[in-house]
């Protein structure tokens, strides 16, 4: 379980989170909604110790990971894909992949079920990331965080950029691994019908405050609607 308690962020002395309370269970999909610049992407930060939280608590597995360093909260088992998916433009997709090992001091190899779920990486593993579209890219660095055997994995803005195509396969990726049962997954989302065809439960975040939640088949779709629309 991820559990985050009385949450408090900050960029230098400008507090962005105020007081979050969540929690991710094992085996499902959890999806934080918002409009732009409400603070989505810094909690995600938060949880992998990328900006300051001197206030609150993040409950990773019984532990409590808030002060520990980001490295150490990989290898406590958090697989993490940035907005922007930040793969390497240069190397292969076979040597991005390989990446991810080095969680585990680069020991292992990368699973079959891997290519089971990305079947169009297999087919690039020689071609630099940098080739490939916008949709391989972000299928690449999921893949790449999945490599490392996460037992939570966080996805910022999965869709943000990608062809309707993509996204279903994304999102055919996401119900296979909820399935399994043994992965929670947190994602931050714009895209309404892409939260709800996939998310077991939902909160939504105004002014670096959680303002609505509730599981999927209880709360009030055009509330979250009205919070959301720009």
């Amino acid at each position: 379980m991820l559990k985050i308690n009385n949450l408090h962020a900050y960029y230098g002395e400008s507090e962005i989170i105020s007081g979050v309370n969540m929690q991710v269970d094992e085996g499902k999909v959890v999806c934080l909604l918002g409009r732009n610049g409400v603070g989505k992407s810094t909690l995600l930060k938060s949880i992998m110790g990328q900006v300051k939280t001197p206030v609150g608590t993040i409950d990773f597995n019984g532990s409590n990971i808030a002060k520990i360093a980001p490295h150490k909260r990989a290898r406590a088992g958090i697989g993490y894909v940035p907005q922007g998916r930040d793969i390497f433009p240069q190397m292969t997709v076979l040597e991005n992949l390989l990446l991810g090992l080095e969680v585990h001091g680069g020991k292992g190899k990368i699973e079959d079920r891997i290519f089971e779920l990305f079947p169009v990486l297999k087919d690039m593993l020689g071609r630099k990331g940098g080739d490939l579209s916008g949709g391989q890219q972000q299928q690449l660095a999921i893949a790449r965080a999945l490599v490392a055997n996460p037992k939570l994995l966080i996805l910022d803005e999965p869709t943000e950029g990608i062809q309707p195509s993509i996204i279903q396969d994304i999102g055919r990726v996401i119900t296979h691994l909820k399935q399994d049962g043994d992965m929670m997954i947190f994602l931050v989302e714009q895209y309404l019908e892409f939260a709800l065809d996939i998310a077991d439960y939902c909160y939504v975040m105004e002014k670096g405050e959680i303002v609505l939640d509730g599981a999927m088949g209880d709360i009030d779709i055009e509330e979250i609607k009205k919070r959301i629309a720009i």
